[in-house]
């Protein structure tokens, strides 16, 4: 079985990778693409891949935007963090999805649906324009407070107070913009999917950004970005080339 993997991840492709390949050594990733702009010129061209797994949020943008420029005619399988709600717009649309961190039951199970319903072609416009609607109408719950730990006590820190967030040496934190830093025990990806995306930014894999703590923005090499931050961070901050236009765009809306 020759599969195709849209994911911006690195990690998370080369997990869903290697769990693919323990579930069954016939099961070949032929091609891994990290962006809108990969995928769309990769499904304009012949392929012999016959299922693909697809992350939602990609390095430049949001996967759906590639059915609005190629046709994919093979089963799609979601990747996704977002919450129960979202997951719902999924079962209404009757396309499959797994839930990240992938599980490695739940992968298998899916790869047996999808060998007992191998006629099974890709999904219609109809399909993708109603999840799309259903997801963009969410709710706007987005997380007000964290909880943090503090020697034996939890401390609640507004979500407006907290001007970054990254990962360090595997480690969750938050800076305040009084320059105050908790660990927290959650993953940047489930941070995320709480923000509101008007107001953060995933910057890259290691950090989320606040818009108004963002100090300056430099050209850094290869169309790449660096952001300055305050207060300022010790590491530092770069926007690839594939999603810098999203966050100059994001910047200046």
């Amino acid at each position: 079985m020759k599969v195709i993997i849209v994911e911006d991840e690195l990690a998370a492709s080369d997990n869903l990778s290697y769990l693919l390949a323990k579930i069954n050594p016939n099961i070949e990733v032929i091609a891994i693409l990290d962006t809108v702009t990969a995928t769309v010129d990769y499904f304009s061209k012949p392929h012999n891949g016959v299922l693909v797994f697809m992350d939602i949020h990609l390095a430049d943008g949001i996967s759906f935007e590639i059915f609005d420029q190629v046709e994919i005619n093979i089963p799609i399988i979601f990747t996704t963090a977002y919450d129960q709600y979202a997951l719902k717009a999924f079962k209404v649309n009757s396309i499959d999805y797994l839930l990240k961190p992938i599980d490695e039951e739940e992968l298998s199970d899916a790869i047996d649906q999808f060998n007992e319903q191998n006629k099974q072609k890709g999904i219609d416009n109809l399909q993708i324009e109603n999840l799309l609607q259903l997801i963009q109408t969410k709710p706007s719950n987005f997380k007000q407070t964290f909880l943090v730990g503090q020697g034996d006590q939890l401390l609640p820190v507004k979500t407006s107070d907290i001007a970054y967030f990254f990962i360090d040496t595997g480690v969750v934190k938050a800076v305040t913009d009084h320059n105050k830093s908790y660990t927290l025990d959650v993953k940047l990806e489930e941070i995320e999917e709480a923000l509101d995306p008007a107001i953060f930014f995933r910057a890259n894999r290691q950090f989320i950004v606040r818009r108004d703590a963002i100090a300056s923005i430099k050209f850094h090499f290869n169309s790449k970005l660096l952001v300055e931050v305050q207060p300022p961070c010790s590491e530092r901050i770069v926007v690839s080339k594939a999603k810098a236009s999203e966050f100059k765009n994001w910047v200046g809306s």
